[in-house]
């Protein structure tokens, strides 16, 4: 890992109209869906770019954490049902039906693996795959006005992003299957209360408080991080004594990095760790 202050090997995709934008500063790469006219939906050409950007962030040492967020007054409301529309009427089957495999699959499997933590700043709606992709992340902090909705049976189809695996471990098999079955918006302090949301806060302070969430991440021990990214996630698929065994390899792994000598000296000479990600 480097330092969070040198210089990113993943550019910065500034607005130049780009359908997702990506700024990378202090070890913080914000990613930002922006087709805010139509709510962040996902045509094939934002799905690309988002996928492509996901994975980079995810493979640069330079990035610490990943803020995933949207532009306007929605986080993103999922598949473009437009575009879906014209496939159909076409007759594209190859867009239709290899849209999965070839952009949801990879993206929030990036989003859910990479070594580093993942903060999903909600601003509005997220629906369908749109909230598939929130649940991949490791934290939500919700505006007070954003919410929920898994709206695939709406429109007759299974659910996908993720969200047979993230929602049930979230809110329980019983109220996953409920809010799957019976799509409609979950407001934020539902969403809170159900498990969904770490934190709603007023939409004018959305901003401003991922940012120092965010930071706080890039600052820690980054491999440490990722060492319990993966435990947890371990643990979900395997018995008791596999995820201590696991654990037990994590711990060996964390225990010979820079940044756990480096905690160890401040403790004993009571100072607060400068941590490098390494």
């Amino acid at each position: 890992m480097t330092d969070s202050t040198s210089q990113p090997s993943v550019p910065s995709v500034g607005d130049g109209g780009e359908p997702v934008l990506l700024v990378v500063a202090d070890g913080v790469a914000t990613i930002t869906l922006n087709r805010p006219e139509g709510l962040n939906s996902l045509d094939i050409a934002t799905k690309e770019l988002l996928r492509d950007i996901v994975q980079a962030v995810a493979g640069d040492d330079a990035v610490r954490c990943v803020v995933l967020t949207g532009s306007g007054r929605g986080f993103c409301v999922g598949q473009d049902l437009k575009e879906h529309i014209e496939l159909l009427r076409t007759g594209d089957s190859d867009a239709l039906f290899t849209t999965v495999e070839r952009h949801y699959n990879p993206i929030v499997t990036a989003l859910a693996t990479m070594p580093k933590p993942v903060i999903a700043a909600v601003n509005g709606v997220a629906a369908g795959a749109g909230a598939s992709l929130a649940l991949a992340c490791d934290m939500r902090v919700l505006a007070d006005t954003a919410g929920f909705n898994f709206a695939f049976a709406g429109v007759a189809l299974s659910c996908d992003t993720g969200a047979s695996y993230h929602l049930p471990r979230l809110v329980g098999q019983a109220k996953a299957l409920e809010l799957l079955y019976f799509p409609s918006t979950i407001p934020a302090e539902e969403a809170l209360t159900l498990g969904l949301a770490n934190q709603v806060v007023p939409s004018a302070d959305l901003e401003g408080t991922v940012n120092t969430l965010a930071a706080r991440l890039a600052a820690g021990p980054t491999l440490a991080f990722a060492a319990i990214r993966r435990s947890v996630a371990y643990s979900s698929q395997h018995s008791f004594a596999d995820s201590l065994a696991n654990e037990g390899r994590m711990m060996n792994l964390t225990g010979a990095t820079e940044d756990h000598a480096t905690a160890v000296a401040a403790f004993v000479a009571k100072e607060k760790p400068v941590f490098h990600g390494r």
